[in-house]
């Protein structure tokens, strides 16, 4: 089943097949709560995201709405722990050429708020590395959405399974990632979309879109491709630049 452009991407994600992470080991995950309006009325949703500097949460686009509370320090977000930090987002960019209907350049910078690494322009992970991905979306298809941050394995793939399934695939700009034998994967809830693909300690992708109907591919948004754009964005936020990555100084 390929999608193309006629064909609404999915959206929400779960992690199925990952286990519940060691409270507060990752302190750079941001819990987003989003107030989402429209013509029946206001309603909840989640994303995830993460600190890239003290001030500045990196997300994607299609989480971005009028109201958004970022909350760090969170591992049951259910409970108020005394390690959250509860912050109204007030400004925010969202990528210009940001498409909803395709999904393409599904990154946007939130500016409010232990920051995690980004790759520089030219770092790119190798198909094969096994990375983690981590959040508060559902843990089963039909499961309800875990109170606690949960984190899976997956394997960072090459273009060809997201290449046969989606017609809008950028490989410049995306990443094919999953587990080939659909027994893990991030899947159809709020919560998890936004967040980091974690790759050697540095936050190489975030969770943006894959097909309802299948654990295997996903799409993951690619980080180096919009590090130029980034640090355009945290100077015009008046924010210190993102330091180099130890492997590139």
């Amino acid at each position: 089943m390929k999608r193309n452009k006629a064909d609404p991407p999915d959206v929400w994600w779960g992690i199925i097949g990952g286990n519940e992470v060691v409270p507060h080991s990752r302190p750079y995950m941001a819990y987003l709560n989003i107030q989402v309006s429209n013509e029946t009325g206001t309603y909840p949703s989640s994303c995830g995201g993460f600190l890239i500097r003290p001030g500045a949460v990196l997300s994607a686009a299609h989480c971005v709405r009028v109201e958004v509370t970022v909350i760090l320090g969170a591992h049951n977000i259910r409970v108020r722990e005394r390690s959250q930090q509860r912050i109204r987002v007030r400004d925010w960019v969202i990528h210009p050429d940001y498409c909803p209907d395709t999904l393409s350049n599904d990154i946007a910078l939130l500016k409010n708020v232990q920051p995690i690494s980004l790759p520089r322009s030219n770092d790119h992970v190798k198909p094969g590395t096994i990375c983690e991905v981590a959040g508060w979306g559902r843990t089963s298809r039909r499961g309800n959405s875990t109170n606690v941050m949960r984190e899976v394995e997956l394997r960072v793939q090459s273009e060809e399974p997201c290449q046969e399934h989606f017609d809008d695939y950028d490989p410049d700009s995306m990443i094919s990632v999953g587990d080939q034998n659909s027994r893990k994967s991030t899947y159809c809830v709020s919560g998890d979309s936004g967040g980091p693909l974690v790759c050697n300690k540095k936050a190489h992708t975030m969770v943006s879109h894959g097909l309802e109907s299948r654990l295997f591919p996903k799409v993951f948004t690619r980080a180096s491709y919009f590090e130029p754009w980034i640090r355009r964005q945290l100077r015009s936020f008046a924010l210190q630049e993102l330091p180099a990555s130890p492997s590139s100084q």
